[in-house]
């Protein structure tokens, strides 16, 4: 089982948590949103916590651009911001000229990455956009250039959906089709990926559930974690319990859970002990 925070450098509060859960609970991994204002302090915390697989956090349908808005001019507005708007953004991606500018503040984010000089863990991507074929194709190319151990593939079977609405059908077939794309290339993928449903209330109790639920083979279970409330974390991530989040990840009736389960906590691919 591969247990991740997202978000990692979006606020200091969110890293503080990512540090906490790892140390102390059964945080094995934290996605990087490279352009954000916190990050350089998250790679500061990464770098003290070698255990800790740390990823990219690919982000161009919310928050900062790597490159600057002359460069990706139909990406971004004025201030470098990208469009919120998921179905503007995945049409926006379809025309030629937009590809272009995709492929680039793609490669962009994986080259800030690695000047961090932390080795890549795995990619995921903000609000599973990658989904969308043009996005994932440009994050493939990338990848070949820069190293691509591990991607997430959003598919969650509907007993870890815990009674919420699960997948659509078309998000389903696309996330079937990614994981086709990946294994053809050899890169690595969990089995499946648990948190979607209850995104942003990830609480000991939903955590729990889940557990009880898991099947054989390998699990990733992401979550957004944060060690208190902050301005920016009441505007970016509205309704969410990061602190709950972050509670659960050191529960020891969590621990407990897991131990019962004979599951092994892993990053992308090595086993912690």
């Amino acid at each position: 089982m591969i247990v991740i925070a997202d978000d990692f450098g979006l606020d200091e509060a969110v890293n503080e948590a990512v540090e906490e859960g790892h140390r102390h609970g059964v945080l094995t991994a934290a996605s990087l949103m490279v352009a954000e204002g916190a990050a350089a302090d998250a790679v500061r915390r990464a770098r003290r916590l070698p255990g800790l697989g740390v990823g990219l956090h690919l982000s161009l349908t919310h928050g900062q651009s790597v490159l600057p808005p002359r460069d990706i001019p139909h990406l971004v507005d004025a201030a470098g911001r990208f469009d919120e708007r998921l179905v503007r953004a995945a049409l926006n991606w379809c025309r030629p000229r937009v590809l272009e500018e995709l492929g680039r503040e793609v490669e962009a984010q994986f080259r800030a990455f690695l000047a961090t000089g932390l080795p890549l863990d795995h990619v995921s991507v903000h609000q599973h956009m990658h989904l969308h074929p043009a996005l994932l194709g440009a994050l493939l190319a990338s990848g070949a250039r820069c190293g691509l151990p591990y991607v997430r593939v959003p598919l969650e079977p509907r007993p870890m959906a815990l009674g919420e609405r699960g997948q659509g059908a078309v998000t389903t077939l696309l996330a079937r089709r990614m994981a086709r794309r990946l294994d053809a290339r050899g890169i690595r993928h969990a089995d499946r990926l648990a948190g979607l449903a209850v995104s942003g209330r990830l609480g000991e109790r939903n955590l729990l559930a889940i557990l009880s639920v898991l099947p054989d083979g390998l699990t990733e279970i992401y979550g957004h974690p944060a060690a208190r409330p902050t301005t920016l974390l009441r505007r970016e991530q509205a309704g969410y319990r990061g602190e709950a989040e972050l509670a659960a990840l050191l529960s020891p009736r969590v621990r407990q859970a897991i131990a019962e389960q004979g599951c092994t906590l892993q990053r992308c691919g090595v086993a912690r002990t």
